[in-house]
């Protein structure tokens, strides 16, 4: 541990609060948290903090929906976040609303900064106007054509497949989600934030950041597109803050939400005397702030933001963590197969530290999606937390406390042993550090697979039907108990709920990252009762059923994997000749292969870089869908797709090149 006490600050994405909180949301709160956690267990002075966002279109529109007022809808939201984020053990030091005082004063004060550096200023713009509603249109609430790469039903401020940014008018064949009317273009004086001035500075504080290479290569695109002056403003009706000296503009929810971040620490400092607010927001302090979001939003925490911040006088963050999405089962979450699980409904049924433990057992640094396959959930949590870890504790405390009053041994029978385990210490500290906790859970099973391996040598069960060797008993069990202890305080940002109980067991009363390398020893702890219990199918199952959506038609009708034989007759499937194969600069999984189809060539990019090496697939062959419509990609055009077999990741096969088949062969 170093000497030097870090000051911290760390936030996490404001929920918005329009709607429940689902498993998604959790995987953002829950890498916060453990990570918190493990900052103040290191003797850091951590501050966690967060809001809802409370304000736009979506927001006003859902209010009026169910007939109840804006404000009435988030704090009904709220009170539902905070339920599941104390459930789940998601510990704020401050959670606050962006519909606040000190949000508003804070806005303004960082707007009149930027005006008077001159960073704003107006212009008259077309904007999407639903005459049917009577409405300027949110970018999120017109969808169409991309007029880059022209994929269909994409959103008006961005596009999902070639990742490109626009305005709604830029939008082909737009059309209303509120009205599915064609809207209008109508004209409307907005305020903007001149971005585009910030180019040097941006570039500046996004390699001192150490942002993720992924985001590192997002803003490079951004960068090379160029950067277009933001537009702050809204116009009436909107929810949110008024602008000084309008009657009808209001401020955008992106300029006042993330600005919630600051004012949920002002709230918590006015109410903290020791807390010096310029110390953590004003440049010039030794001081580190963090913001961990989901890539979804990268755009507006690493060029907006920082920038925003830095016209106004305030400090940047020293980086920003993004995460990607939650998959269940391999695919998006899904109301027909269950899968679209609430916070709520997962509480009903399962236990909050199993959750915490399998997001962290697959959480990285990057921005990679994880995935929570609920078969591989429940075997996992099965084996590593209770039939590994909580074991240990489980087959040593009986012992203990039946023949020995409950008094561990003064002394350890394998110093050595432990000591695998408290060299750990600063390794798995690392990887929390890094935020990479899979790596973290890998080696804490690691050394309870140990642990347990011990015992069983041992077999104190046996030992102790040998009155002379009772002594030896209370060394083995000592010895496994403090192997558990130091694994649980490892543990302890993960499963807290799990620790405390653990504490309380081993009867003592506080614990820092250190403790895990001292001994308990000749020290009375109290009876053991299971920390954690197996998971059983049927509450997995009851779960599923419980989110199953029976009112509406199934997702598998209009999702129908089944083909007919005159659909697949209609595939052209052919073996093709590998006659180039090269890395695609940016793309962590993408290869770019040129391939020899008999009748012509073709470019394709294959996700297969983890499996093999480009020079490797020269010569090989490959079973290609050769008339696929072309797909536009931001690294160029994909003209087929490559099929291969294996689970992914490094386990991808193709054809091997003595397979028997010619190039260019039709596969029917």
């Amino acid at each position: 541990m170093t000497d030097k006490t870090r000051k911290i600050l760390v936030t996490s994405g404001l929920p918005y609060v329009n709607g429940s909180p689902h498993m998604g949301h959790l995987v953002e709160y829950l890498q916060s948290d453990i990570w918190v956690r493990f900052q103040k267990l290191r003797g850091n002075d951590c501050i966690y903090v967060c809001a809802s966002d409370a304000h736009g279109t979506p927001i006003m529109l859902k209010a009026r929906e169910l007939g109840i007022s804006p404000e009435e809808l988030t704090t009904r939201v709220t009170k539902e976040f905070l339920e599941v984020f104390a459930a789940f053990g998601v510990e704020f030091d401050n959670y606050h609303t962006t519909h606040s005082a000190e949000n508003e004063a804070l806005t303004v004060e960082m707007f009149e900064a930027l005006r008077a550096n001159g960073d704003i200023v107006t212009k008259t713009i077309e904007q999407a106007f639903d005459e049917k509603e009577g409405m300027f249109l949110p970018d999120r609430f017109v969808r169409g054509t991309c007029p880059r790469c022209k994929s269909a039903d994409q959103y008006g401020d961005s596009c999902e497949v070639c990742g490109a940014t626009y305005t709604p008018t830029d939008l082909i064949d737009p059309v209303s989600v509120l009205s599915g009317t064609t809207p209008i273009k109508r004209e409307s004086e907005h305020y903007f934030f001149k971005l585009s001035e910030y180019v040097d500075r941006l570039r500046d504080w996004m390699h001192e950041a150490t942002l993720d290479k992924n985001i590192l290569a997002k803003l490079e695109e951004w960068f090379e597109a160029g950067l277009k002056d933001w537009d702050i403003s809204r116009d009436a009706p909107y929810f949110g803050f008024k602008i000084p000296g309008t009657e009808d503009k209001y401020f955008y929810v992106w300029l006042d939400a993330p600005i919630g971040y600051v004012s949920s620490f002002k709230h918590l400092c006015d109410r903290r005397d020791e807390l010096n607010f310029d110390e953590y927001w004003r440049p010039g302090y030794d001081t580190e702030v963090y913001h961990f979001i989901g890539k979804d939003i990268m755009y507006f925490h690493t060029l907006f933001w920082p920038a925003v911040l830095q016209g106004a006088g305030f400090r940047t963050p020293t980086s920003v963590y993004a995460h990607g999405f939650l998959t269940v089962n391999g695919q998006k979450m899904s109301k027909s197969r269950g899968t679209f699980i609430m916070a709520r409904t997962y509480l009903d049924n399962l236990n909050p530290s199993y959750l915490r433990y399998y997001y962290a057992a697959k959480l990285g640094p990057t921005i990679e999606d994880i995935d929570l396959n609920l078969g591989d959930f429940r075997a996992r949590v099965n084996s590593d937390l209770v039939g590994k870890f909580v074991n240990i504790a489980s087959r040593c405390a009986g012992f203990i406390s039946k023949r020995f009053d409950g008094k561990l041994a003064d002394a350890l029978p394998e110093p050595a042993l432990f000591a695998e385990v408290t060299n750990a210490s600063e390794t798995i500290a690392g990887h929390f550090e890094r935020r990479e906790y899979s790596k973290a859970m890998r080696l804490i099973m690691a050394l309870a697979d140990q642990a347990n391996r011990y015992i069983d040598e041992q077999k104190p069960w046996v030992m102790i039907k040998d009155e002379i060797r009772l002594d030896e008993v209370q060394a083995v069990c000592t010895q496994g108990l403090n192997m558990f202890r130091s694994l649980m305080i490892y543990l302890a940002p993960v499963i807290p709920a799990v620790a405390e109980e653990a504490r309380t067991f081993l009867a003592e009363d506080s614990w820092d990252w250190d403790s895990a390398c001292k001994p308990l020893l000749g020290k009375t702890i109290k009876p053991f009762k299971p920390l954690l219990t197996r998971i059983e199918q049927k509450q997995v199952d009851d779960m599923v059923a419980q989110s199953s959506d029976t009112t509406k038609e199934p997702e598998s009708v209009a999702e129908d994997n089944n083909i007919s034989i005159d659909d697949f007759l209609k595939l052209d499937l052919r073996i093709a000749r590998i006659e180039k194969a090269e890395p695609v600069e940016g793309a962590d999984k993408l290869l770019a292969l040129t391939l020899d189809v008999g009748d012509s060539t073709r470019n394709v990019f294959a996700g297969i870089k983890e499996a093999y090496e480009p020079d490797e697939l020269v010569g090989k062959h490959v079973i290609v869908v050769a008339n696929l419509a072309p797909r536009k990609m931001r690294f160029g055009v994909s003209e087929g797709m490559v099929l291969a077999a294996g689970p992914g990741g490094k386990d991808i096969f193709l054809l091997s090149p003595d397979d028997g088949a010619a190039a260019g062969m039709r596969v029917k």
